[in-house]
């Protein structure tokens, strides 16, 4: 039927975008760069207005926003309903991936010129506000996973930082799906003990993904490489505090 037919556009969609967030590690820079700061600043406003400064960045970002504060009527963890509606305007698809909100974000946040982050500090605001909200994820593993072997890029004792947000999950078989790791080819996945992720689920788009989100600039240690077959590599990690605040607290 054209409504089954809408349906499984809509999964494999919605898929695709979570598979991407997951995997997208592969777009970080892979070098220390200035610490993303300047927003903790701004006032907290609502997020009509918080969006106002990405509307000629982002295409329709302000019907997104209104669906998102739709879905945002009753929010937990003593989140204010602008708060809770900015984490779902991130976790929000759009058609086009290269278009979506947490897209467009994360490319700013791994760039080394830090004055195009100003457009986003109202958003950073009221986003890192409500994660700020969330319990933190001490101590118990989470994974990531992206095709292809970037074990050279994660060498034993190395530190590395993630500048973008990075998503992650708790159940390791979501890897399995063909868009994220699959079961086949070349592929490296990522075991990470937690200090500071986020879990999103109560205030995401999609709330049967799980997402489980690290904020941007987390800094982590290369405990480990373990190459169990020729083409499976797995990284361990141990998320760490940098010497100086990489992220400016809200």
């Amino acid at each position: 039927s054209t409504a089954s037919a809408s349906d499984k556009l809509n999964l494999s969609c919605k898929t695709s975008i979570y598979a991407h967030r997951v995997s997208d590690m592969v777009e970080e820079p892979n070098r220390m760069m200035l610490p993303i700061e300047g927003y903790e600043q701004q006032p907290l406003v609502s997020l009509e207005k918080a969006i106002v400064p990405l509307i000629s960045i982002v295409p329709d970002i302000e019907r997104k926003a209104w669906l998102a504060k739709e879905n945002s009527k009753t929010p937990v963890n003593g989140l204010t309903l602008d708060e809770s509606a900015s984490i779902m305007l991130y976790s929000t698809e759009w058609s086009k991936k290269e278009e979506s909100l947490y897209y467009i974000l994360n490319s700013t946040l791994r760039k080394e010129k830090r004055d195009l982050l100003q457009p986003w500090f109202l958003y950073l605001k009221l986003v890192f506000t409500g994660l700020g909200k969330l319990p933190s994820i001490i101590g118990r593993t989470i994974y990531r996973g992206v095709k292809g072997n970037f074990s050279k890029n994660y060498q034993q004792g190395n530190t590395i930082v993630w500048w973008g947000f990075s998503s992650c999950t708790s159940t390791i078989n979501v890897l399995e799906q063909e868009a994220i790791l699959g079961k086949t080819g070349v592929r490296t996945l990522f075991a990470i003990e937690s200090k500071s992720a986020k879990d999103i689920r109560h205030h995401s788009i999609y709330p049967d993904e799980n997402e489980i989100l690290f904020l941007p600039a987390t800094q982590f240690q290369v405990i480990g490489q373990y190459q169990p077959s020729e083409n499976v590599f797995i990284i361990q990690l141990h998320e760490t505090e940098p010497l100086y605040p990489l992220r400016h607290p809200v």
